[in-house]
């Protein structure tokens, strides 16, 4: 790989937003959670906690602390009824995320 001479540092906050999805995504339970999510979102399908409970071989504390990391990342983001909380991938922050870690190439 060449490196640039001329080539522009990331900014601030797209080492904040790196150091912050990275993190989120660090954990394979995580990856697994947010990919089920993405998919089911790209279906027009809304995921609850309870389908998470449901599908995966996890206690509802697991991923309720795993879901906790990831909200905290702005990778995902929460829709409250009542007792059912409804997840939604954040495709904003993810494009975020996408491009910061591109820029890491450019280097």
């Amino acid at each position: 790989m060449r490196i640039r001479k001329n080539a522009e540092p990331p900014a601030r906050e797209e080492i904040s937003i790196i150091a912050r999805c990275s993190d989120s995504l660090a954990h394979p339970v995580r990856v697994e959670l947010f990919s089920f999510i993405y998919r089911e979102n790209l279906e027009r399908r809304t995921v609850c906690n309870k389908d998470l409970v449901e599908l995966f071989p996890y206690s509802q504390s697991t991923i309720s602390q795993h879901m906790n990391a990831l909200l905290s990342s702005g990778l995902v983001e929460a829709q409250y009824e009542g007792t059912r909380t409804n997840y939604f991938v954040n495709l904003g922050m993810l494009g975020k995320y996408v491009n910061a870690i591109r820029s890491l190439s450019s280097l």
